[in-house]
């Protein structure tokens, strides 16, 4: 049954069964219901920094930010940084294996997510060589995460090219708020055993945290029937974080973090040419060892309340060391077979074709084409077997090793002009250098100059103009601009609607755009003519041209804060482009990006984080996508409809329970449902606190993770946790 209310002298009907956002549209409305909530500026608004590098209240922000608090990730049970971004709407998680995630926002390619741009504490994690963010690798605990905040849409004026879609801030425990000791360990299903230690401590004017952490599982259990699935990981982590204050107005703070780790990785090569190879003369196997090194300095230096300016140095490295060995046959250390696939590698594929069939006849093509494929047709024939017609082969060691390291400085200043005018400006330089021997024939650099400013204009009581842009130079690719308006109607400075422009833009990485792609093959057994190196036939190289990839963006939306009934609540209506889009596959065999490709988003997107009362607490976050693309890879991962739900519990006598649900109903063309429970208990030992938990993850779905060779035995998970904290 409708029940009635009155307004403005007048009686109307409330439907019970009308949506949640609707009739909290309406309430806010008509103001005399939630009157006292609207204009009560009493209570402390929360704050976000990510949206425009000043600290604003979400009503403000020129888009939509999620925010994940240190509860809610404690809550979430979540074991990795890619399984608590479920939690934002729109965002999509897709393994590759067990240890290799992509995660997307909106979509685009599953295997590359290169549109993206993730920090920890301010400092980029993503690797501009190779266009990655290696998601399990992040040398950071959950543990010592207090909070995430992620901006969902383009910030390239914030954050510079590759925060085209999305940014992802990650910002660990102040070392003031970590005294004292913390220990646990973690134990389950399909491997899992992770560790963590920290310990906290302070001095005068100054505080330190020191963590260490170790995370291990098993992966997926079988890529199909018969072969199991070798992506296990094992990794360590160090993580140090020291704050010292100088004086009333300055204050330095230091970060190191280490990481070493193992990723297992099949050798799935399998020979072009008929060889006759024993299996014991190939690695079965292709573990990655990562090494990772990240350090970072920062002065802050706080003229007054209303001028600061900070000055931050990053310096880090990455490492991914692999060495594997493999059986060919000689014919493919050919040099005219070189030739011809220079050439034409569509033409090579067809020759192949006619060798596997025993066929020794070229396959129709040019002249010269069919010259070099005459002489390789002799020298496949002058190595063959009669008896077994499989070709002589030789077996050796490929070195797969790639290091990228970063230098970054920058000088940010924030000033207040007035009371209503606040100016945020700076400066940023990045040097980033690639080594490869496969992938790009030995070293590339590339030099970033960044030139940004923003500001927010308060017109009046109501109205908030806010705007900015950064002009960026890289050394490979042209000087671009990244412009942002944006207006704001503050209903209340806790209720705003919001109108945003943007433009942002993606720089292609040294590997798409430079490539020099080869493989050279080293203690060949048996030589090749007397030669214990050579080149395989099949290499590729980056067209050296490519442009940038250019978006624009139209969102309007709305952000309120009920705080008498602790009701949070954002509604996010996108349209966007990408045009100049890089979308082709980046393999030895098919290497041809170009900017050939566009993409077409439009949808919504709604989250809503409700605190009822002080045992409850409610999150749903949902998103539905329309998209037009011209490639097909950026069909396969968009979901129309994906979303998440979370219910988290007090039950008292120190009990606690979190519910979470989350689905996509096409994940690179697999639906996805998971059910996740987490239940915990805390015992008051002495002057310590221990807190037991078991988490239990239940798939809904009967499909694959988001590739086909994803497969688990079981669709359940438990593993259980002990932490001590004293």
């Amino acid at each position: 049954m409708p029940h009635f209310q009155r307004e403005q002298g007048r009686c109307v009907a409330i439907n019970p069964r009308a949506s949640l956002p609707l009739s909290l549209l309406a309430l806010l409305a008509t103001g005399e219901v939630l009157g006292d909530d609207l204009f009560d500026n009493s209570q402390a608004m929360p704050e976000v920094l990510t949206a425009t590098r000043l600290k604003q209240s979400p009503a403000a922000v020129p888009g939509s930010v999620t925010v994940l608090d240190s509860a809610l990730i404690k809550a979430s049970g979540a074991r990795s940084l890619p399984e608590l971004l479920r939690l934002v709407p729109g965002m999509l998680v897709v393994p590759q294996s067990g240890n290799l995630t992509t995660v997307n926002y909106h979509g685009s390619s599953a295997n590359q997510a290169r549109r993206m741009q993730v920090l920890v504490d301010g400092r980029s994690v993503y690797r501009a060589g190779f266009a990655q963010v290696d998601w399990n690798d992040i040398p950071v605990a959950i543990e010592d995460i207090e909070r995430i905040e992620v901006f969902r849409g383009p910030n390239t004026v914030s954050y510079g090219a590759n925060a085209l879609m999305a940014v992802i801030n990650v910002l660990t425990r102040a070392p003031r708020d970590s005294h004292g000791t913390r220990l646990k360990h973690t134990r389950g299903q399909r491997g899992i055993n992770d560790w963590y230690a920290s310990h906290g401590q302070g001095w005068e004017n100054g505080d330190m945290r020191l963590s260490l952490s170790g995370l291990q599982d098993d992966g997926f259990d079988q890529r199909d029937e018969d072969n199991d699935f070798r992506d296990s990981k094992r990794l360590n982590r160090l993580n140090l974080s020291i704050s010292q204050e100088l004086d009333a107005t300055q204050s330095l703070e230091w970060q190191l973090a280490l990481k070493e780790g193992t990723n297992q990785v099949d050798n799935r090569y399998e020979p072009i040419f008929p060889v006759a190879a024993q299996p014991w003369e190939q690695d079965r196997d292709s573990d990655v060892r990562a090494r990772d090194f990240a350090s970072s300095l920062r002065w802050n230096l706080d003229f007054n309340p209303e001028h600061s300016l900070y000055v931050q140095t990053n310096l880090q490295q990455w490492e991914r060391l692999r060495e594997w060995r493999a059986c060919e046959g000689q014919l493919a250390f050919s040099p005219q077979l070189g030739q011809l696939w220079a050439l034409s590698p569509r033409y090579t594929n067809r020759l192949s074709q006619h060798l596997e069939a025993g066929n020794f006849t070229p396959p129709t093509g040019t002249p010269e084409q069919m010259t070099l494929a005459t002489q390789v047709l002799q020298q496949a024939y002058s190595t063959l077997d009669p008896t077994t017609r499989t070709l002589t082969h030789s077996c050796g060691l490929i070195n797969e090793d790639a290091r990228e390291s970063r230098f970054d400085f920058e000088v940010q200043d924030t000033l207040s002009l007035s009371e209503n005018l606040r100016l945020v400006s700076g400066l940023s330089y990045r040097h980033d250098r690639a080594d490869s021997e496969v992938y790009l024939n030995g070293k590339l650099s590339r030099d970033t100059w960044s030139l940004f400013s923003q500001f927010e204009w308060h017109i009046n009581q109501h109205w908030l103009l806010q705007g900015g842009a950064m002009v960026e130079d890289a050394s490979t690719t042209s000087p671009s601009l990244s412009p942002r308006l944006a207006l704001n109607y503050l209903i209340t400075p806790a209720h705003g609607l919001r109108a945003v422009y943007s433009e942002a833009v993606r720089t292609p990485d040294m590997f798409e755009n430079h490539a020099d792609w080869r493989y050279r093959v080293r203690d060949l057994k048996p030589t090749l003519a007397g030669q214990s190196e050579a080149d395989y036939f099949a290499t590729a190289a980056g067209p050296g041209n490519l442009e940038q990839e250019v978006m624009r963006s139209r969102e309007l939306g709305y952000n309120g804060h009920f705080s008498n009934i602790g009701l949070h609540l954002d509604i996010k209506l996108f349209y966007d482009e990408i045009d100049n889009l890089i979308s082709e596959p980046l393999k030895v065999y098919q290497f041809m990006p170009t900017n050939g490709n566009r993409l077409r988003l439009k949808g919504a997107e709604t989250e809503l984080n409700w605190q009822m009362g002080m045992r409850d607490r409610l999150r749903l976050g949902y998103a539905y996508i329309d998209y037009d693309a011209s490639h097909r890879i950026d069909r396969r991962l968009t979901p129309r409809n994906s979303g998440s739900a979370g219910w988290l519990r007090d039950w008292g006598h120190n009990w606690s329970s979190a519910l979470f649900y989350y689905g996509a109903d096409q994940l690179n063309e697999y639906r996805f449902e998971r059910l996740d429970l987490r239940v915990a208990k805390r015992f008051s030992v002495a002057d310590s606190t221990l807190e037991l938990a078991a988490v239990m993850q239940q798939r809904l779905d009967d499909e694959p993770l988001s590739w086909e060779a994803n497969n688990y035995q079981q669709r359940h998970l438990l593993y259980f946790s002990a932490e001590l904290e004293f």
